[in-house]
């Protein structure tokens, strides 16, 4: 039994141990709320279903992400319905006993139409998935998608005690069951591999941001409330080709709830997560806009090993795409290799992939593909040569991100 609670308050925000029993939805110190448009999620390709399920409903009032948000956990681990948008991502780098090498993604999204359900099979929520697998030393890349209705209970994000304890995310039979407090079973079946890993946390859950938020545009609301477990031990096993691989290594969570984040201008996204040797990771984002430019907004956290974070605003990083690949399918131009500089760290790294096609590419016509995948990172710290692993997104380089 367990739980914690942050008030937010910046990098300094310390956790404080409390029960795992049932609480009050977690109110903003200010509230608010907003009638929201129609966007495309930095983070997912949503089909082309969704976005006519939430025309048809039309626009609703959500919550807005706003400073002095108060976190609890577990309870903030699982579904936040008053605000629109919400995903779980876990992303992990992993290897068995010869060194064979796999990357793997799992994701679970939820989006709010602002119908009020009031039948089983009423659409208040669309929530889609995403499943992939990097098999880096074979070469291949394998991906496939849903989308469902929470109904029946077909997906959803629960968290409940007693005799309906879940506390669980899934849609259909992929699914995150969190075991303990530090500790998730992650399970999927794919059309041509399966996944089972279980993970457990080494380091509190860091909130990015500024009192409680990620700002990622200029005015109230345009933020997202963002959480990471950024060191997840992992082992388990993959089902691949009829042979069983038992692996182990590490994977990062993370976990964003909104309703209204990105700025017209904006055009797309490059996201790095890295975990390295020498126990501290650093989460970077730099958002474009149409011009290729970077956006003040852009940002990232630096976890030391001991678990304490530190806030990176644009101006103390800067990424500079290297080598090109294109994709065959979509004509995306995506950087595979890039640079990281870290001034105030003293962090020089150098970023690639040893797996060029790691692009998620669309199922309907007219909507993005991104690429995310597996990364090796090299660098220097100050006094030592340091090298990690960890995930990349970029989205936007095959179409826009944004919907207008």
């Amino acid at each position: 039994m367990w739980g914690s609670a942050l008030r937010c308050g910046g990098p300094s925000a310390r956790p404080v141990q409390a029960a795992w029993e049932p609480r009050r939805r977690p109110r903003a110190c200010p509230t608010g709320s907003r009638k929201v448009a129609v966007y495309m999620k930095p983070r997912t390709r949503v089909v082309g279903a969704l976005f006519a399920a939430m025309l048809a409903f039309g626009a609703t009032e959500y919550r807005l992400a706003l400073p002095g948000y108060r976190y609890q956990f577990p309870r903030d681990h699982f579904n936040h319905p008053d605000f629109q948008t919400e995903w779980w991502y876990y992303t992990g780098n992993l290897h068995t006993s010869e060194g064979r090498r796999f990357g793997f993604e799992l994701t679970f999204f939820r989006q709010g139409t602002g119908e009020q359900a009031s039948g089983v099979w009423d659409v208040h929520d669309i929530w889609m998935a995403h499943l992939a697998l990097s098999d880096i030393d074979g070469g291949r890349f394998l991906h496939t998608e849903r989308l469902n209705r929470a109904g029946a209970d077909l997906a959803g994000a629960a968290w409940a005690d007693g005799n309906d304890a879940q506390h669980r995310v899934w849609n259909g039979n992929w699914s995150a069951q969190w075991t303990d407090a530090a500790s998730q079973r992650l399970e999927a079946v794919g059309d041509h591999f399966v996944f089972r890993l279980d993970v457990k946390s080494a380091k509190a859950p860091v909130i990015h941001g500024k009192n409680g938020i990620s700002q990622k545009g200029e005015g109230e609301g345009r933020a997202s409330h963002y959480i990471s477990l950024t060191r997840l031990i992992t082992s388990g096993e993959i089902e691949l080709d009829d042979r069983r691989f038992e692996v182990e290594g590490l994977s990062w969570m993370d976990h964003e709830f909104f309703t209204d984040q990105l700025d017209l201008n904006q055009t797309g996204w490059d996201w790095f997560s890295l975990q390295w040797n020498d126990g501290s990771e650093i989460m970077l984002y730099r958002l474009r806009h149409k011009d290729g430019s970077t956006d003040s907004h852009s940002a990232g956290t630096y976890v030391d090993a001991q678990g304490r974070s530190r806030f990176l605003s644009a101006s103390d990083f800067l990424v500079e795409p290297g080598k090109i690949w294109t994709s065959s399918e979509t004509h995306g131009r995506y950087p595979i290799e890039w640079r990281i500089r870290i001034p105030p760290l003293g962090i020089d790294a150098n970023v690639t992939t040893k797996l060029k096609n790691q692009e998620m590419t669309a199922q309907a016509p007219g909507i993005p593909s991104y690429w995310e995948g597996a990364i090796d990172a090299t660098g220097a710290k100050p006094g030592s040569a340091e090298y990690g692993a960890g995930y990349l997104e970029m989205t936007g380089y095959a179409l826009p991100t944004m919907l207008k």
